[in-house]
């Protein structure tokens, strides 16, 4: 714990709260809305970085107290209470460094996630509704927000493409390391004839920019198209004009939003995404420049990085890391931390930043 508490810099930490603290009581605070929320989404992080840091070191405190007792009234259950509590206590420590390894400079954002389906027809389309599952299961699990922006249904089952929004502190960082092609293999449910099928989604993670982020888009370089929304939906959901698709005609990158009834709600929304893609896409680019100039060939985008295999055996393997689980449903139920957590070594023992 030591270590960590040098690594996050605690003193420095608590001095960022205090003037963060000072800004938000001024009364003038919300002339620059802008501003504003930079200044309350920085104080919330740092926060909760230390409520989460205090409460761990409690933790430490009470079992120490825990285990004197048992061993002074020779009590077996409160023996073993503590020997598993001491199991949490060391998880919840080296989830706590693998935090510490996340310093990349868009590393505290929240994620905005997108998925497609590839290779493999309706399976493909299956389990890139599979994977949208995983994530959000996974968000939950940590209490975090997600927001749907997009679905793209296929025609028989599953999703062509989704885009959604995790909203909690590092889930850039965090998520980051799930982007790239996904491998599921498995006994097909829409083959009669019960065969094998591989089939694949490609997974990109992007961070939500706050609106102080200079990402400057002229007008006239997006196209903006509305139609009507498709896929399930509730009242007005299906019968306005409310959808909105942006298109970025320098790069071609194209954004849709329909969550929204409000067709201006959805271009606001479809905006926000815009604008994470373009960021990621020069950040792409000046790793490109930058791996040319060091004669780096080797593109790691679009490489198949994660099996998942449901027949004729139950393995779920990470390639880059190898990291494996013997039980697939429990990773696709959102159990991927410990996934998480060797994509962020790996990431860092590879030299690599988000």
């Amino acid at each position: 714990m030591t270590s960590v508490e040098k690594v996050l810099d605690v003193p420095a930490m608590d001095a960022e709260i205090a003037t963060l603290g000072e800004q938000v009581a001024a009364p003038d605070l919300w002339d620059d809305q802008a501003n504003a929320q930079r200044v309350t989404g920085r104080l919330s992080v740092l926060q909760g970085e230390l409520e989460r840091l205090n409460s761990l070191k409690s933790r430490i405190d009470d079992l120490d107290v825990l285990v004197e007792l048992a061993n002074e009234e020779g009590d077996a259950d409160s023996i073993t209470e503590a020997d598993a509590e001491l199991v949490r206590l060391q998880k919840s420590v080296e989830q706590l460094e693998v935090r510490t390894l996340l310093s990349g400079e868009y590393d505290d954002r929240e994620a905005l996630i997108t998925i497609r389906s590839g290779a493999g027809g309706v399976d493909a389309a299956d389990f890139a509704e599979m994977l949208m599952r995983m994530y959000i299961r996974w968000a939950e699990r940590n209490k975090y927000p997600v927001e749907v922006y997009d679905t793209s249904y296929a025609e028989e089952a599953g999703l062509k493409s989704a885009t959604f929004s995790v909203r909690g502190p590092y889930t850039y960082g965090t998520l980051s390391v799930e982007a790239g092609t996904h491998r599921l293999v498995r006994i097909s449910p829409f083959d009669n004839q019960g065969r094998r099928q591989t089939s694949f989604a490609a997974v990109e993670v992007v961070p939500v920019l706050e609106q102080t982020d200079e990402v400057d888009i002229p007008e006239e370089e997006v196209r903006v198209d509305v139609y009507r929304s498709s896929g399930p939906g509730g009242q007005s959901v299906n019968t306005t004009d409310s959808a909105v698709r942006l298109t970025h005609i320098p790069t071609g990158t194209v954004v849709s939003c329909q969550n929204e009834k409000s067709q201006l709600q959805n271009k606001a929304s479809a905006m926000v995404i815009l604008k994470a893609k373009l960021l990621a896409l020069k950040k792409a680019e000046e790793k490109a420049h930058l791996d040319e100039l060091r004669g780096d060939v080797a593109a790691s985008w679009g490489d198949q990085m994660r099996n998942y295999v449901l027949n004729p055996y139950q393995l779920v393997k990470d390639l880059r890391t190898g990291q494996e689980s013997g039980n697939p449903q429990s990773v696709l139920d959102g159990e991927i931390d410990d996934f998480l957590e060797a994509g962020i070594r790996w990431r860092r023992g590879a030299g690599k930043v988000s």
